[in-house]
């Protein structure tokens, strides 16, 4: 690692710091029962599998891309971040993420929690692991300009929290879109996580830097001199 101290931490919620549990699928499935996609069947799997590869995008622009026409999309949207915000109580945090979180501040890293939600849907998951105060900063898509895979996000995150340059940044996710847009930043580490929706061999090709069995082994690469 370089002699550069790491200064700005951008992780990932769900599937990073938050598990998932298959919620976001659950809340996709309802998405696409409402745009009238088959409840099974090729259009459905096919469609279920887009969602899988894209995880960590922005929700709309991936129903954009799955359903072309506007109002479709923008009606899924709509009935996703509604099912998904019912679960959100059932959100759980990964195991040690709020005590790694705390530990890279504590150390002097300042950390931005990222989301391709929508910031209602945000503050609904912050709200429910009562994580409203454990980060400098927590954005949406909306807030940065665009979301996953590019850059915007974690150049957000580095501009608000004024870290020095793109190689005092680390970046973590579990998809292969999170590296893509820490790649694209200019991130000196792009780590993957294994805790969510993409494989080891996923992220490798994607081209991470780091791979880590979780975001506590994340703060330990960060924080260990």
């Amino acid at each position: 690692m370089s002699d550069k101290r790491i200064e700005l931490a951008v992780l990932d919620m769900a599937g990073t710091t938050v598990a998932d549990g298959g919620l976001v699928l659950r809340a996709f499935d309802a998405a696409a029962t409402a745009v009238g996609l088959p409840e099974s069947g090729t259009e459905r799997e096919t469609a279920r599998a887009y969602v899988l590869d894209t995880m960590g995008q922005s929700k709309i622009t991936v129903f954009r891309a799955l359903f072309g026409d506007e109002d479709r999309a923008q009606l899924a949207n709509r009935t996703f971040e509604q099912t998904y915000d019912e679960f959100a109580a059932e959100a759980t945090p990964i195991p040690g993420a709020a005590e790694a979180i705390t530990a890279l501040r504590a150390a002097g890293i300042k950390v931005a929690l990222t989301t391709g939600f929508s910031r209602t849907t945000q503050d609904k998951l912050l709200n429910a692991l009562g994580w409203n105060d454990i980060a400098d900063l927590t954005l949406a898509p909306a807030e940065a300009g665009r979301g996953r895979p590019y850059p915007d996000l974690v150049l957000t995150a580095l501009l608000r929290l004024r870290a020095d340059a793109v190689d005092r940044v680390a970046v973590l996710g579990d998809t292969t879109s999170d590296i893509a847009s820490g790649l694209a930043a200019g991130a000196r580490i792009v780590a993957g996580t294994l805790t969510g929706a993409h494989s080891e061999e996923q992220l490798r090709a994607a081209g991470a830097t780091h791979i880590v069995d979780s975001v506590v082994e994340f703060a330990e690469l960060l924080t260990t001199p």
